[in-house]
């Protein structure tokens, strides 16, 4: 049985299979490489010229690759599952963190990292697209708003293939697409560019709300709190560095379509490490997967934890979920448009004011230099006092950031107290953003899980995308005009989260599951 459960523990039965379009694919990518180093004697330019065999053969490669893994990576049937089931195999309270646990986390850190990496490596693509193709901005803006619509769509796709076929399948496809638009840096043509974004887009941001909701699902209830928000943090922080890193030490060498292919080697060590991505226990008991179980038992320290008595009846489970889900999004919503709309043109609005580029972002740095540790006090906090609070604490920080950008002109035109502002907006939604999809992975059970937490990453993500399609109709907003717009909705969503939230800091989820 051992033996099964460890064949069984990489992609399943069809696993020649899996490994065989990956290697398809992973031959595709490459074949596009010769071209990319025959333009690195040029400028590393590539706009306007046509693509050689070895690209249409890779195209093809990768055409048949992918659906080829996607076969091998599925379960032969698809089981029916959900808030039915009897019993959880769920590690008790006192179950401590273990080599498994801790590769799972490194695992799947390197799975939020990834995630967050290609977002933040567009705005370090702009100029040198631009550049390259001699586009105005205002058309190479198409490149955010499309892949934005790719990530917000993505949550919701991969929430739901999470929910239908189990949370480790969709990360292993959405890694698989993830890889293959690795080419998008080879691509001569914007068009092209385009839709491998989108593409890439879409691998990447169904990644965020399954980790989390996988992570919810094998921690121990007294580590779980903690776990969640500072992996989330940290996969935050280190997309955005190495994105950073990757801009600075590549691109003044190999030009910006590099930044792109970064995402095969990275991809690929995901695909490499698989076998320390676990499955959720109660979904291989339903699916009847038990070596897998099994296995996962004897490295989790799992154990079976039968389903509480049912509430009564005339309890109003279904429209209490309803309410927090519409807490949730708001919330998310809110975040979105602070974060897309606010921060994302406050550089623009410094230098609107007067400012110089130099200041302006010398402003914004000392700004979040408050913010740094703002993951570290949201995990500890989330975890020692309060998960339903501590969202309600960052989203009120929020507002208060708000508020203090409606200050008089004269005032906020100082520099300590326009920093403080920033610094507040920046603390706000970056203790947010670490909170949010955690507590949502906690609120909901799980045939839904899956699909809750997609909803929630995608609502965070499409302020991205309207903020940008207001960029290309010619509109910025101003700090004054965002918190205008954005206070009233903030201070509801705040609460919303304060009336209908639960706490769910160190409980069963299966106790959360029964009320």
């Amino acid at each position: 049985m051992t033996s099964r459960g460890e064949k069984l523990s990489i992609v399943g039965d069809r696993a020649p299979i899996f490994w065989a379009g990956c290697a398809a694919i992973s031959a595709g990518v490459l074949l596009h490489l010769p071209m990319l180093a025959m333009a690195h004697s040029m400028g590393n330019h590539l706009a306007g010229m046509p693509m050689d065999s070895g690209m249409w053969l890779g195209m093809g490669l990768i055409l048949i690759g992918v659906p080829l893994a996607c076969f091998g990576a599925l379960p032969r049937h698809r089981t029916a599952h959900g808030d039915h089931a009897g019993t959880n195999f769920e590690a008790p309270d006192s179950t401590p963190l273990n080599r498994w646990h801790a590769a799972t986390l490194l695992v799947l850190t390197l799975g939020l990292i990834i995630d967050v990496m290609k977002p933040a490596t567009l705005g370090f693509v702009l100029p040198g697209m631009a550049a390259e193709y001699g586009m105005p901005k205002s058309q190479v803006a198409l490149l955010p708003l499309v892949a934005l619509t790719g990530t917000t769509v993505g949550s919701f796709l991969w929430g739901w293939l999470a929910d239908v076929y189990g949370r480790r399948v969709s990360i292993l496809l959405s890694t698989i697409l993830f890889v293959s638009t690795a080419i998008c840096g080879a691509m001569p043509a914007f068009t092209w560019n385009l839709v491998m974004c989108f593409l890439m887009g879409t691998s990447a941001g169904g990644m965020l709300p399954v980790i989390y909701t996988l992570l919810a699902e094998v921690m121990p209830p007294r580590h779980r709190s903690w776990v969640l928000v500072l992996v989330g943090g940290t996969g935050l922080v280190g997309g955005y560095l190495a994105a950073s890193g990757a801009a600075l030490v590549l691109e003044p060498v190999y030009g910006w379509r590099v930044l792109w292919l970064q995402g095969f080697p990275s991809g690929i060590l995901l695909l490499a490490l698989a076998r320390f991505i676990p499955e959720t226990p109660r979904f291989l008991a339903e699916s009847g997967r038990l070596a897998e179980l099994a296995q996962m038992q004897r490295r989790f320290g799992l154990a079976p934890k039968p389903r509480p008595a049912q509430p009564p009846a005339d309890t109003p489970s279904s429209a209490t979920h309803h309410r927090i889900t519409a807490a949730l999004v708001m919330t998310a919503l809110c975040w979105s448009f602070v974060n897309f709309g606010l921060l994302l043109w406050l550089p623009s609005d410094l230098q609107a004011r007067g400012y110089s580029a130099a200041v302006a972002s010398g402003i914004l740095a000392k700004s979040s230099l408050f913010a740094f540790p703002t993951v570290l006090f949201a995990a500890w906090f989330y975890a020692q006092r309060s998960s339903k609070w501590t969202l309600v604490g960052t989203v009120g920080l929020t507002l208060i950031g708000l508020i203090g950008a409606l200050l008089p002109a004269d005032l906020l035109s100082q520099q300590p107290v326009l920093i403080t502002v920033i610094a507040l907006l920046i603390v706000g939604t970056n203790g947010t953003i670490a909170v949010l999809l955690p507590y949502t992975a906690e609120n909901f059970p799980l045939g839904t899980r899956g699909r809750a937490t997609g909803l929630v990453a995608g609502s965070s993500k499409f302020g991205g995308v309207a903020v940008q399609i207001a960029a290309l109709a010619g509109f910025a907003p101003t700090l004054v005009g965002a918190a205008v717009a954005l206070l009233i909705p903030t201070a509801a969503s705040a609460a919303m989260i304060a009336w209908f939230g639960r706490e769910t800091r160190g409980r069963s989820l299966r106790e959360l599951e029964a009320e």
